[in-house]
C-alpha cells in the first residue's frame, strides 16, 4: 500500500541546500529569504530547482576540459534565471518582511 500522500517531495536537504545557496549568492535578500522559507508557498520549489542547478554546473565544471561547453552555459543561465525569479518573488511578496 502506498503511504505517500501523491506529492513528488525532493530528498531531504534539498529545499535546505537551495536556500542556503541562494542566501549565500543573494546577501541582500538574505532575510527575507529566510522568512520566506518558512511560509508555504513555491518559494520551496525554486529552492530545490537551484539546488539541482547548481549541482549539475558545478559537476559539468569539475569534468570539463578547459573548453566552454554549451552545457555550462546553459546551466549557467538556468541558474541565474532561477536567481531572478527568487528576487521577484521576494520583490512581490516580501514587502511585509522586514529587509
Amino acid at each position: 500500500m502506498d503511504k505517500g500522500s501523491g506529492n513528488e517531495r525532493a530528498p531531504v536537504g534539498t529545499r535546505e541546500r537551495g536556500m542556503w545557496r541562494l542566501m549565500l549568492k543573494l546577501p541582500s535578500i538574505r532575510g527575507r529569504l529566510q522568512i520566506l522559507a518558512t511560509k508555504p508557498s513555491s518559494l520551496g520549489n525554486l529552492f530545490e530547482a537551484y539546488d539541482d542547478a547548481c549541482s549539475t554546473l558545478d559537476r559539468l565544471r569539475s569534468e570539463s576540459t578547459g573548453d566552454r561547453s554549451p552545457m555550462i552555459e546553459e546551466y549557467t543561465d538556468i541558474c541565474a534565471e532561477i536567481e531572478s525569479e527568487v528576487i521577484q518573488y521576494c520583490l512581490e511578496r516580501g514587502s511585509s518582511v522586514p529587509k
